[in-house]
């Protein structure tokens, strides 16, 4: 049985297309957890065991992988903040740097993989619009949703998601308690 998140609330992360790769150095997943990869990007697995599958991968994408400047990023944040607002999702606090989006959501109908989905979506389109996304958008398929299990859990979330701005993310945050 899945883990009914806390409130509601969801830890939602994603990447910008083609920046993390099954065969990636720094550990990888995929989807169903397919192909087994010992490690993960704190505990890396031993160079060039996969050195293959992620040549294999380079190899089979459409376009350059998409890495996020400054104003690409605060417009990425502005873009998925607003997208939210107009579903009614609640935002605790996001941030985006160059390659990685993180966000704390309270999502009443269990589906975070659905809101955010929207979200990139009308993200890439308004920006390839103003010229700020490549074609084909800016985001990988697909993101990980982790339920919340506790208010402590749910504060540990908040502040790893904020410290992301020290490394160069842009952060936006909602003030409220949000619980």
């Amino acid at each position: 049985m899945a883990i009914q998140p806390w409130n509601q609330w969801y830890h939602i992360m994603c990447h910008t297309y083609g920046t993390w790769l099954p065969g990636d150095p720094r550990g990888f997943r995929t989807r169903h957890h397919r192909e087994h990869c010992e490690g993960d990007y704190k505990n890396p697995p031993a160079p060039g065991v996969h050195d293959a599958l992620w040549q294999r991968s380079q190899d089979l994408m459409k376009r350059d992988p998409v890495h996020l400047d400054w104003p690409q990023r605060q417009r990425a944040v502005d873009e998925i903040v607003r997208s939210f607002a107009k579903w009614k999702i609640e935002l605790r606090i996001i941030s985006v740097d160059n390659i990685h989006l993180h966000l704390l959501a309270r999502v009443p109908d269990h589906n975070p993989r659905h809101w955010l989905g929207l979200a990139k979506k009308e993200s890439s389109a308004y920006m390839k619009r103003d010229g700020l996304a490549p074609p084909g958008g800016l985001w990988a398929v697909r993101c990980e949703c982790k339920p919340i299990r506790d208010s402590a859990h749910f504060d540990n979330t908040v502040r790893y998601i904020n410290d992301h701005g020290a490394r160069g993310a842009v952060v936006y945050s909602t003030q409220s308690p949000g619980c």
